[in-house]
């Protein structure tokens, strides 16, 4: 079991995002793991028919697979490493556990053409 495993298990025992999940996530994956952590709790993280999208600072980014649209996925990650993940990656990880995800019944893509 690699280290995002071992964390994603802990926050499934748990329920919650306590304080000893908070610590595994962010030991692993440092300020990526905070960013992630305070974009669930501000419910940043929305689901669409098409897509899930993390609310960025700049932009939306979309998250597939563990993959993610933002450039630190793109130019700064191996992919084929699963403890290296964007925070974008990492907050559908946690909302997806906690049941934290903002779902909406229509497609991001109309949402998107209307930005």
């Amino acid at each position: 079991m690699n280290a995002v495993e071992q964390w994603q298990a802990a926050l499934a025992d748990a329920g919650e995002l306590d304080a000893d999940v908070v610590d595994r996530i962010t030991s692993v994956h440092g300020s990526r793991g905070v960013r992630a952590i305070e974009a669930v709790a501000e419910g940043r993280v929305k689901a669409y028919n098409d897509f899930t999208v993390v609310v960025g600072y700049d932009d939306e980014y979309i998250v597939e697979d563990d993959g993610c649209t933002c450039k630190d996925a793109e130019y700064n990650l191996d992919p084929e490493d699963p403890t290296e993940l964007c925070w974008h990656a990492l907050a559908v990880k946690i909302a997806r556990e906690i049941d934290a995800v903002d779902s909406h019944d229509m497609f991001y893509s109309e949402v998107r053409d209307l930005l």
